[in-house]
């Protein structure tokens, strides 16, 4: 359960930044404030974040839906048991932000 934790907050995290480069300017320029321009530094870095990103939600796909034995040897440990139904919604959620938050770029001209 704590790897599925940790690759939902990685990727979640990765798509922020990934995402940076757009959404920062934007929100400092709502709140009027200036010195954006530091955010812009993110741009040659997107690519590389988008791709850690999206590997972290497949490895989260990975680890919620793949087939698990349910055979346990006499005197073997046997495997944890599957993410729960809240594990999947937060799976499901977390990749929404995602794609949202990597699509800025694209939907941000039709907002103002």
């Amino acid at each position: 359960m704590k790897a599925i934790a940790a690759v939902l907050a990685g990727s979640t995290l990765g798509g922020i930044l990934a995402s940076a480069c757009c959404i920062v300017p934007v929100a400092f320029a709502l709140l009027g404030l200036s010195g954006a321009a530091l955010a812009h530094g993110f741009e040659p870095l997107r690519p590389y974040l988008l791709t850690a990103t999206y590997g972290l939600l497949a490895g989260g796909f990975y680890l919620t839906y793949h087939p698990r034995s349910e055979a346990c040897a006499p005197g073997e440990p046997c495997a944890p048991p599957g993410p729960r139904r809240s594990g999947r919604v937060m799976l499901w959620l977390v990749t929404v932000i995602v794609v949202l938050a990597t699509a800025f770029p694209w939907y941000s001209q039709y907002l103002f």
